[in-house]
C-alpha cells in the first residue's frame, strides 16, 4: 500500500471538513467523535489552561481539532485532546499545522480508545520533544503524568496537577475536571 503524505491529508481534509484525522505511518486515521463526557473533560482542562495561560502571555492553548506536523521520519499529523505551547516556540499562530511538538499535551480517554494506544502516542510525543503529557481518565478519575525517562505518576480526586518547568504557579485540582452531576 502506498504511503500517504500531509499532502494527501490536507486533500482528505478538504473533501471531509467534518471529519478529524491524523496522519500517522502513512496512513490516514479517520477519529471518531468522543463520547461526552470525555469532551466536557477536555474542555474544562482547556478552559482552566488557557485562563491561566491567556492574559500571562505565556503561549497558546490548542483544542483536539489542533493539528501537529511532527518531526519524525514519516512527518506524522497528530492532534492531542488539549494542546500547550509555549510563547517563545510559537510567536505568531499558523493557519497550517503546526510544525513542532506541543511543550504541554493530555490525552482524554473516552469509551473507544484504546488504553494501550494512548500512552504509545504521549510516549511519541516525548521523544519527540514535548516536556510533559498527561492521559487523563474519566472512568477511573485518574490522571496519568509521563516525563520523558521518568516512572509516570497516578493523580486522584484529592491531588493537584502542576507542571512548574513549563507553567509556575499553574495548579489544576483534579477534582475540578470531571464533568459535573446535575441532582
Amino acid at each position: 500500500m502506498p504511503s500517504l503524505t500531509v499532502k494527501d491529508l490536507e486533500k482528505l481534509q478538504l473533501q471531509h471538513p467534518d471529519y478529524r484525522m491524523e496522519l500517522v505511518g502513512g496512513e490516514i486515521i479517520f477519529m471518531s467523535p468522543s463520547g461526552l463526557e470525555s469532551q466536557e473533560v477536555a474542555i474544562e482542562i482547556a478552559a482552566q489552561l488557557r485562563n491561566w495561560v491567556r492574559p500571562r502571555k505565556l503561549g497558546r492553548v490548542s483544542g483536539s481539532s489542533g493539528g501537529f506536523r511532527l518531526p519524525n521520519e514519516d512527518g506524522d499529523v497528530r492532534a492531542p485532546d488539549v494542546s500547550f505551547i509555549l510563547a517563545e516556540r510559537l510567536p505568531r499562530t499558523t493557519e497550517d499545522y503546526a510544525e513542532l511538538v506541543p511543550d504541554l499535551m493530555f490525552e482524554i480517554k473516552s469509551k473507544t480508545d484504546s488504553l494501550t494506544k494512548l500512552p504509545q502516542k504521549i510516549q511519541e510525543f516525548l521523544e519527540l520533544g514535548t516536556k510533559l503529557g498527561v492521559l487523563v481518565d474519566p472512568r477511573t478519575r485518574t490522571m496519568e503524568v509521563y516525563r520523558l525517562d521518568a516512572d509516570k505518576i497516578v493523580l486522584k480526586d484529592e491531588d493537584v496537577l502542576q507542571v512548574p518547568e513549563l507553567l509556575p504557579g499553574w495548579e489544576l485540582p483534579v477534582l475540578e475536571v470531571w464533568a459535573p452531576e446535575f441532582d
